[in-house]
């Protein structure tokens, strides 16, 4: 019964908006769908149910069962990669909640038009097109051209104000992997690489990607307007405070590569495969030292 009740708040507090949707085929109707537009107070809920998981799990909880999980695994930071997927994926069952909630169903229809999960668009005509695609090309050479040069500074600025912010040297994956002897514990260790390759597909796609531009973003214009996404990339970056030394260089790229070409194109795809870059990079690095090529 309460839950019923929280739901039904949930739909009494949202004012609906129509947006309009063009279906990628050639020659199909454009077609009305009636997306809610969440209050200010609605984005920080839900802002909230991501974050703050994320940071118990980071803070709280990986700290208690890092020794036993690591030791049993054999692997250093295998607690922590374990505990962010399982923050990761809840973000996936979140939307798919807040979904199901607004729309009565979960069908592929359904999530394709209210995640944005659809062709990008002409932002003057809103008609699909190909070469709308080739606007990636730029993207994903500047995206990670801009984490490693100009989000690095960003960083470093915060962290001279807030040093108590700084990552903690067993958090760094990188400082463990560049001890020989951990580098050899992970040659042949398929379990970690699809542990790994898990964590990425919801960090950069069903999780991450489908709270932020998925489901926010699309929701977010009748609170904030015009800079609906400067609010979601900015949401984004604060939203690492599981990771808060890297939160400026988040803000950065969340609001330029992620954020904005969702919005422009209205497809989450633009960020999706944007930020999936990231995975891919890492996933070919892990993948070395499975080998032990590295």
């Amino acid at each position: 019964m309460r839950r019923r009740r929280l739901f039904d708040w949930w739909k009494q507090v949202s004012t609906t908006r129509v947006v309009q949707h063009v279906d990628a085929a050639p020659g199909d109707a454009q077609v009305e769908v009636s997306l809610p537009q969440y209050s200010r107070g609605q984005v920080i809920l839900v802002w909230g149910a991501a974050a703050a998981p994320m940071a118990l799990l980071g803070w709280v909880v990986n700290p208690l069962v890092a020794g036993p999980i690591d030791q049993a695994a054999g692997i250093p930071g295998t607690a922590r990669i374990l505990l962010m997927t399982l923050g990761l994926v809840w973000q996936f069952v979140l939307v798919l909640l807040l979904l199901r909630v607004e729309a009565g169903s979960l069908s592929w229809p359904v999530l394709r038009d209210r995640l944005w999960l659809r062709a990008p668009r002409h932002p003057r005509t809103g008609q699909p097109g190909r070469r709308l695609w080739l606007w990636l090309v730029p993207l994903v050479l500047l995206y990670p051209l801009t984490t490693f040069t100009v989000s690095p500074v960003l960083n470093d600025i915060w962290l001279a104000w807030f040093p108590y912010l700084a990552e903690p040297p067993e958090f760094s994956l990188s400082r463990l992997l560049d001890e020989p002897v951990n580098r050899e514990l992970l040659v042949g260790a398929w379990w970690f690489y699809a542990l790994f390759l898990l964590l990425a597909l919801f960090n950069t796609v069903l999780g991450e990607e489908f709270l932020f531009r998925g489901l926010l973003l699309p929701r977010m214009q009748g609170a904030f307007g015009r800079v609906d996404w400067l609010a979601n990339g900015t949401l984004f970056g604060l939203y690492h405070l599981h990771q808060p030394w890297g939160i400026p260089g988040g803000i950065l790229v969340g609001t330029l590569f992620f954020a904005l070409p969702t919005r422009i194109f209205r497809s989450a795809w633009m960020g999706i495969i944007v930020h999936s870059g990231q995975s891919l990079f890492f996933a070919i690095v892990v993948l070395q030292l499975i080998l032990g090529r590295a």
